[in-house]
């Protein structure tokens, strides 16, 4: 292996691009899978509620993986854990493609959640371990691309399925991804690109595990997601049943767009994700309960903006943040992150098609939002910890 490397890459660094374009595929999924949601509903006669079990199962399974292997990824070894996950990726893919009936639609999607939450996590623990001097700043960037896979892949799904082509294409076009990333990183392999000066303190991966900080973000990124997945799946629900208004997927790629900006600048000023976080969690439901008072089809797309500005940030704030709790467990603080948010998914989802199909989207919307003061509150107990944790590196 070491030989086709060095035939390849002529020693190079380009492990951070197959680390980048896994994430970027997961948001491909995502953010597909989001805007197919409504096709897929009607292929298979789903009510609101239906579909957001449907979304929810997925999701089901983001939180399962990291339960069932998050220690496993740090016992077996990053490089052939993110191995496995890739070729089941890919089965999923195919499973999926050729499912006969809704049933085996399902079983193919929670098997693609395992590997896409399970890839998520171990990604972000790869990069971490691979960069320990950068990674912050790598962070920031590599969940932006998360964000830029969300973006592309609604405006696919409205292209092809505008051309008449199934909402199956999008399988198509994940597993090839998913097999181009599998050859990547099976040529450059996991080694670490970066030696930790001495003395760097906490951040360079020494130290306890300190739970209650992980836990914290864990609630954080538990109620973001939710409101995320509500949102970005019932999105173009709430511009064709209240608004009247063909523009609901790219109301979603906006959304996705505008976290873009946001996870770059969290990944240049990483030593202010505190407050950056705390803003964020603030700015957040106040968007949302624009967007479900407002009766104009613009200007909830606009909004779309400062909403998608905001919880771009979250997600690399809460990373950045879990690291000087971590220790050297950073597959397992990060696999609890990704368990939060799978749970987040999960609940918040299914809740959100049942308030969705009782009480309209408009209600649904406020709802979610209003559990935001759970992290906030949160978020403010936890400064004076995560001060002394936090060590300066000049």
């Amino acid at each position: 292996m070491e030989s086709v490397r060095s035939v390849i890459f002529r020693g190079r660094d380009y492990l951070w691009v197959f680390l980048f374009l896994i994430i970027f595929l997961n948001g491909f999924e995502s953010g597909g899978y989001q805007a197919s949601l409504l096709s897929i509903g009607q292929s298979y006669d789903l009510s609101i509620t239906s579909m957001g079990l449907y979304a929810a199962l997925e999701l089901l399974a983001d939180m399962l993986a990291p339960l069932l292997l998050g220690r496993w990824a740090d016992r077996v070894g990053k490089g052939k854990s993110i191995t496995i996950m890739l070729v089941l990726q890919i089965v999923s893919c195919l499973g999926l493609l050729l499912a006969p009936s809704s049933g085996f639609f399902l079983a193919g999607m929670f098997l693609l959640g395992i590997s896409t939450s399970a890839l998520q996590f171990i990604a972000i623990a790869a990069l971490a371990d691979a960069y320990p001097v950068s990674k912050d700043r790598r962070i920031g960037y590599l969940t932006s691309m998360y964000a830029f896979g969300a973006v592309f892949s609604p405006l696919a799904v409205s292209l092809y399925l505008g051309l008449g082509i199934s909402w199956k294409a999008l399988f198509v076009l994940l597993g090839i991804g998913t097999f181009a990333a599998l050859m990547g990183i099976r040529a450059c392999g996991l080694e670490a690109r970066e030696k930790v000066p001495r003395k760097r303190g906490i951040r360079s991966s020494e130290g306890a595990f300190v739970i209650a900080g992980v836990l914290v973000l864990c609630v954080v990124m538990c109620i973001y997601v939710g409101f995320e997945n509500g949102f970005a799946f019932f999105v173009d629900t709430l511009f064709q049943t209240e608004l009247h208004a063909d523009t609901g997927k790219l109301a979603l790629s906006l959304y996705w767009a505008a976290m873009i900006p946001a996870r770059f600048l969290v990944g240049r000023y990483s030593k202010h994700a505190y407050r950056i976080l705390v803003t964020c969690v603030i700015a957040i439901p106040c968007a949302a309960a624009l967007i479900a008072i407002a009766n104009n089809s613009m200007l909830v797309l606009l909004l779309c903006i400062p909403l998608g500005l905001a919880s771009g940030a979250v997600y690399p704030c809460s990373l950045s943040l879990s690291l000087p709790f971590a220790g050297n467990k950073t597959a397992t603080a990060t696999g609890m992150i990704t368990t939060a948010t799978g749970i987040g998914g999960f609940a918040f989802t299914a809740l959100t098609g049942f308030l969705a199909d009782q009480f309209g989207m408009r209600i649904a919307l406020v709802a979610l939002a209003a559990f935001f003061v759970i992290p906030l509150i949160l978020l403010f107990k936890m400064r004076n910890d995560y001060q002394k944790r936090e060590i300066a590196t000049d």
